[in-house]
């Protein structure tokens, strides 16, 4: 690109745009979805979001601030979403065994349930939708 927005020399072509075009729109036909299954059990995206985040982190990695990271949220936002789902009954703190400050996060038996069956029908949309990205990921390479 010549405007010097990083695209080394190569400039872009009608199929390019038509490539990201169908990118963008496979993503928010996944996003609709996903949105659309959350709500259908109870749950906000968000609320599906951050516990996907808890549940896909590392060891003592479970905190406010791991979940604001994941879901793009500012600090206080993220701890919001924290409380509702505590209150909600959806997880539970304890403090860290390495630093009293930081409290972890942990799903309770309600949350894997729910998660457990979200991420099960997520996984078979994302299945049924490889080829579509592959095809799509083939045009852009």
């Amino acid at each position: 690109m010549k405007d010097g927005a990083g695209n080394g020399d190569k400039q872009l072509g009608d199929a390019d745009y038509a490539a990201l075009a169908a990118f963008r729109h496979a993503i928010r036909r996944f996003q609709a979805f996903s949105e659309a299954r959350a709500t259908e059990i109870g749950l906000t995206p968000q609320q599906h979001q951050a516990l996907l985040a808890i549940r896909g982190a590392a060891p003592g990695e479970a905190t406010v601030g791991h979940v604001a990271e994941r879901l793009i949220l500012k600090p206080h936002s993220a701890t919001g979403l924290v409380n509702r789902l505590e209150a909600l009954g959806l997880i539970s703190r304890e403090t860290a065994d390495d630093d009293r400050r930081r409290a972890l996060l942990r799903l309770t038996p309600k949350a894997y349930g729910l998660l457990d069956a979200l991420s099960a029908i997520h996984r078979e949309e994302i299945q049924r939708l490889r080829p579509l990205f592959s095809e799509i990921f083939d045009q852009l390479a």
